[in-house]
């Protein structure tokens, strides 16, 4: 689909594309062969999980939160407590040990009065976001959930909020969404750099693993896993429905001898402690499925049968992705609260949804509460043009999936299981009209298909162009499109 001249159709203009429909079905089916491509997938067996993976990919758009006392500070999320030389761990002090005591002091003065779960859920209904994934623990291990297993946490009475009616901010926030209908996710980090069953404080800390010897000292992490199979069993029996246990810190895993020796002659290796780390994830999943039926387990960047979905992250693949997976994607420069911050254009935000669904996938937006419990503003005139653009264009982007050639040019196509193929028109920035002529090549509608303009109650004329259609926009719906950014065409049934 791109813009014709005013004259007579010119076909020439037209930029040839291969459409490849699959023979049973519009909607793509998962090819085998993209399953063992460029990203490993072990598919899910258990019938519960498959079908709460569905109601998850109808979802398509989610809301991500880092939030912990790191954001007094307003710098990145735990990582500057990891003695790695990279740019996300860089602090501000030069002695590491005093560094180290006044950010793990950062528990007592942190008291987020103006913590309004209900309104952020609200403003993320709006916006037209279906599931939240809430960081319950991220690697410093501040647990923000009331964890019977550390007294690093937000209810201890160390923290001054802990005395608020909400200061299990865990339980707020699931509550206040799940009212919302939203579904629920639990981020938790299988590192945790304050237990001193995975940071030692007998050793220096020279990376992100264990600063000691697993087969050494055994018995010490054994206690290191049953203290996270006791956190994460916390969370799946005490916080209510709970739909995705969202596991971060893939270099928690299990590792042979071999794996290891790899990793070392690797070129890029450059960690002093790589060893296996096996958290015995599948007494853990089994544990938390007991008490959860069907959840969603995502274990990023581990491949096997515990990573129910992909998760690139910041980063939209080139290609479509034909299995489940979303893109985590900060809405702001950063992953947690920076004062002033600098937030993506909405059109940004609409364009990046189209081209993530059209590829398959789901967008899971990142909103980075401050210290007093407050989002930018910014964040909510985002998700307020979020929420205008959905209003009229959801059937594009809701219950979809992928749909053969995915895009040409300008355009992502998403289709539904009844035939409906959607063409979502991403306008330059400043592009204000529709085009006069909208087209492509090789994909055309039916015989006696109908093709509309989403957000108006017209019927568009279209005909054959060769292999494609070109259809004619009238001049009323050029000058006062039904919405921003972005416009879909609607095509009832396309040619097989």
């Amino acid at each position: 689909m791109q813009r014709l001249t005013d004259r007579p159709l010119r076909l020439e203009a037209v930029i040839v594309l291969v459409l490849v429909v699959a023979v049973c079905t519009l909607v793509t089916p998962i090819p085998a062969a993209a399953q063992r491509g460029e990203h490993e997938y072990v598919e899910e067996s258990d019938p519960l999980v498959r079908r709460k993976l569905e109601e998850w990919q109808d979802a398509k758009l989610g809301l991500l939160m880092h939030w912990g006392p790191y954001s007094q500070w307003g710098i990145v999320e735990s990582w500057s407590l990891c003695s790695e030389d990279e740019p996300w761990c860089r602090r501000s002090m030069d002695d590491y040990g005093a560094y180290k005591e006044a950010y793990e002091e950062l528990q007592t003065t942190f008291n987020p009065t103006e913590f309004d779960p209900e309104r952020w859920a609200v403003a993320a209904k709006d916006a037209g976001m279906r599931y939240v994934v809430f960081t319950t623990k991220h690697h410093d291990g501040f647990t923000m959930f009331d964890s019977g297993e550390t007294d690093y946490k937000i209810t201890d009475p160390a923290t001054p909020f802990h005395s608020d009616p909400r200061a299990d901010v865990t339980a707020a926030i699931f509550e206040a969404f799940r009212d919302q209908g939203f579904m629920i996710g639990a981020y938790f980090s299988k590192p945790d750099w304050h237990s001193p069953y995975y940071w030692w404080p007998y050793f220096a800390t020279p990376d992100r693993n264990p600063n000691y010897d697993i087969e050494r000292h055994p018995d010490r992490w054994a206690r290191f896993v049953e203290f996270t199979h006791n956190q994460i069993d916390e969370l799946m029996t005490n916080y209510g429905p709970v739909d995705i246990l969202w596991l971060d810190g893939g270099w928690v895993r299990p590792l042979t001898r071999e794996e290891i020796q790899a990793r070392i002659n690797s070129p890029n290796y450059k960690f002093t402690r790589i060893q296996s780390q096996d958290i015995d994830m599948p007494r853990l999943v089994a544990k938390a499925r007991a008490k959860q039926p069907g959840l969603i387990v995502v274990d990023r960047a581990v491949p096997g049968p515990y990573q129910n979905y992909l998760t690139p992250e910041a980063r939209v693949p080139d290609e479509p992705v034909l299995h489940p997976w979303e893109v985590p994607m900060p809405m702001a420069t950063s992953w947690s609260y920076v004062p002033d911050d600098r937030y993506k254009p909405a059109r940004a935000l609409v364009q990046m949804l189209a081209d993530v669904v059209s590829k398959g996938g789901n967008l899971l937006l990142n909103i980075g509460p401050g210290p007093d419990g407050r989002w930018h503003a910014a964040a909510y005139d985002r998700l307020a043009e979020l929420g205008d653009w959905l209003e009229v264009n959801s059937e594009a982007i809701y219950e979809t999936r992928a749909v053969a050639p995915y895009r040409e040019g300008k355009i992502r196509l998403t289709g539904r299981a009844d035939g409906t193929v959607y063409a979502i028109y991403l306008a330059d920035e400043g592009e204000t009209r529709l085009p006069a002529y909208l087209s492509m090549t090789e994909l055309r509608p039916a015989d006696g298909a109908t093709v509309s303009l989403l957000g108006t109650e017209e019927t568009l004329e279209w005909e054959r162009a060769g292999t494609g259609f070109v259809v004619r926009v009238p001049e009323r719906l050029r000058v006062s499109p039904p919405c921003d950014y972005a416009w879909v065409l609607e095509i009832s049934a396309v040619a097989r």
